[in-house]
């Protein structure tokens, strides 16, 4: 998420990078097998699954921004009726949606979208639901604290997945508190704690953070900070925000499959994110 405006101060501010951890490689089909060195392909076990879920918004001209500028266009320029073939020309800024940011987005040399293996768009979910939370006050964030009530429960997050926030905030698309913008034009929304990703990069193998709402950041420090972006992009792993549907999908169990357009040099992208179940 990068709302008009912020370009500047990202320029401005500095972050550290680095490549994304290695962690290990989920098995699924010949997709993941390919991604694999020569020679290690027989060694990744198949994925068996018997339910999907799409945890991905349906894009639409207006879908929410925290600016509240139009950031999705849909123009037709061929049609049926007079040509026998439909045709539409898209103009849409990166983060859009339900959307990637890759490590480019807040950093100077992290990887763009093209160059996250694809052994790392697949990964074990780790949903962690502070919606009751969330509910009573939208300017709350997922802590330290919540990372390890989950792994009370769970066992601790399995290596290389993704930590995905639960806010609740997924139901509101369509509402003016989906975006969370009051009269003086701040935003108060749920995100990530600066400490709990400190945590996920320091004392985890984690490689990507999810949130339901239109930033990693809490909508307060969505505004030119920034500090988890700049932090978890800066440290080379990826974040997918405006994720949907949560709800459908167990807290512990569930792998995810992120489909991002393979665009050279993209900082993000409109992505469909499926559990696998």
């Amino acid at each position: 998420m990068c709302p008009p405006g912020c370009f500047h101060s990202i320029c401005e501010n500095a972050t550290r990078r680095g490549l994304l951890k290695a962690g290990f490689t989920l098995g699924l089909g010949a997709a993941a097998a390919a991604a694999l060195p020569v020679g290690k392909a027989a060694l990744a076990a198949p994925t068996s699954f018997s339910e999907t879920v799409d945890l991905s918004h349906a894009l639409f001209e207006g879908f929410p921004t925290f600016s509240g500028e139009k950031w999705f266009t849909v123009e037709n320029i061929v049609n049926f009726a007079k040509d026998k073939v439909n045709l539409n020309r898209w103009t849409l800024v990166e983060h859009s949606g339900t959307h990637m940011d890759a490590p480019i987005h807040f950093s100077a040399d992290g990887m763009s979208a093209d160059m996250i293996p694809i052994s790392d768009l697949i990964v074990p979910a780790a949903v962690i639901n502070i919606s009751a939370r969330a509910a009573e006050n939208a300017d709350t964030a997922l802590t330290p604290d919540d990372i390890k009530a989950w792994e009370a429960r769970n066992g601790r997050l399995p290596d290389g997945c993704c930590v995905i926030m639960n806010s609740g905030w997924h139901k509101l698309v369509g509402d003016a508190k989906f975006a969370g913008r009051d009269a003086e034009g701040k935003n108060h929304t749920p995100g990530f704690h600066i400490e709990t990703v400190q945590m996920l990069i320091a004392e985890r193998n984690v490689k990507g953070i999810g949130v339901d709402t239109l930033s990693l950041d809490t909508g307060l420090n969505s505004g030119g900070a920034f500090p988890v972006h700049y932090e978890w992009l800066g440290s080379g792993r990826w974040g997918v925000e405006a994720v949907a549907n949560l709800d459908a999908i167990p807290e512990s169990g569930a792998q995810l499959f992120l489909g991002i357009p393979k665009v050279k040099g993209a900082t993000g992208g409109p992505t469909r994110v499926i559990a696998l179940l």
